[in-house]
């Protein structure tokens, strides 16, 4: 049964903006996955929006959709540089290497590896795409193996 707004003008599929703190709310209790991906959609293209998303949000009863929605806008509103540090973060974890491993095949210092993956130094496309190539290696054999064991 798709989303229905009580007592207001507008409908879902008007534009976000005219659903007002009322039809943001429906859309997070009684919404759908279309719903929301509208909802945090308009609300990441438009800051304005973001008060009366927050109001919503803290009105609403069902928290597990507003830490669903959550998820969503942090992740609709990350920068390219955030994107990146969390790519090569999660690379790094599954080479399931040492600091000191990953720098010596990079052929690079562990200070300067460290330096990455705390975000205070921002490294080429070249090692983002190195580290992960080395993590996509180690996890072939257990995929395979996997493939195998079923």
């Amino acid at each position: 049964m798709p989303l229905r707004f009580r007592n207001i003008d507008a409908t879902p599929d008007d534009p976000v903006d005219r659903w007002g703190f009322e039809g943001m709310l429906a859309a997070i209790d009684r919404g759908y996955a279309r719903d929301w991906r509208k909802l945090v959609d308009a609300v990441a293209a438009d800051p304005a929006l973001r008060d009366e998303f927050d109001e919503a949000r803290d009105a609403a009863e069902s928290h597990a959709t507003v830490m669903l929605l959550d998820a969503m806008l942090d992740r609709a509103t990350r920068s390219s540089s955030e994107i990146a540090l969390d790519r090569l973060r999660s690379a790094f974890r599954g080479t399931r290497m040492s600091q000191g491993e990953l720098a010596a095949q990079l052929g690079t210092s562990r200070t300067r590896l460290n330096s990455y993956l705390s975000g205070k130094v921002t490294p080429s496309m070249d090692v983002l795409v190195a580290v992960e190539r080395l993590s996509e290696r180690y996890r072939e054999p257990a995929r395979a193996q996997h493939l195998v064991l079923m």
